[in-house]
């Protein structure tokens, strides 16, 4: 794990397990590195990335988070990633035109892990090439990602998802619910 935040801090990017699917990832505080996730997936930076954080500290930090968040994160089956206005603290390049930002509380156990040590949120972004359908195994990644991405921790190689997906909301400060994806 120190070796994977380590990588992380140098600005690499990585392939890496998720509460969802396989994702691709960097410090969410590394411009560099968050270029390097655009052009790994040749996705144009007009679409914003998905960032994880460990705690609703860390969430607090960044964002301020509705009240409807909290109960939308408790009772929701399945992950849910939520889209908040004005966060602060984090690169240009990772919050949308419109001044916000896709964030999931993770609850991945291996996520934890890196996102404490890193002391910071992580990105995570499908592991396929933009437009492409996202892998669900490590045998079905597109090796022009394999190719590109500085690491591969062994536990994405060994990953079976539980999900395909995280349910998006937009949800702005003043409770406006709008479904993203399901």
């Amino acid at each position: 794990m120190n070796e994977i935040v380590a990588k992380l801090k140098q600005g690499e990017t990585m392939l890496y397990p998720t509460d969802t699917i396989l994702g691709l990832g960097c410090d969410a505080k590394n411009e560099a590195a968050i270029e390097k996730i655009y052009q790994i997936k040749n996705r144009p930076s007009s679409k914003s990335l998905i960032i994880l954080v460990d705690s609703p500290r860390m969430l607090q930090d960044i964002v301020e988070v509705p009240e409807l968040a909290w109960d939308l994160i408790e009772f929701n089956e399945k992950p849910i990633t939520i889209i908040y206005d004005n966060p602060k603290g984090l690169s240009k390049s990772l919050i949308a035109d419109d001044n916000t930002i896709a964030i999931r509380l993770t609850d991945d156990l291996f996520c934890k892990k890196i996102i404490g040590k890193l002391k910071g949120p992580i990105v995570s972004t499908s592991a396929n090439l933009s437009g492409e359908i996202s892998p669900k195994v490590f045998s079905e990644v597109n090796k022009t990602i394999i190719e590109r991405v500085d690491f591969i921790p062994e536990e994405a190689k060994m990953f079976v998802p539980q999900f395909t997906a995280s349910t998006i909301i937009k949800l702005s400060l003043d409770n406006e619910v709008k479904v993203i994806r399901e």
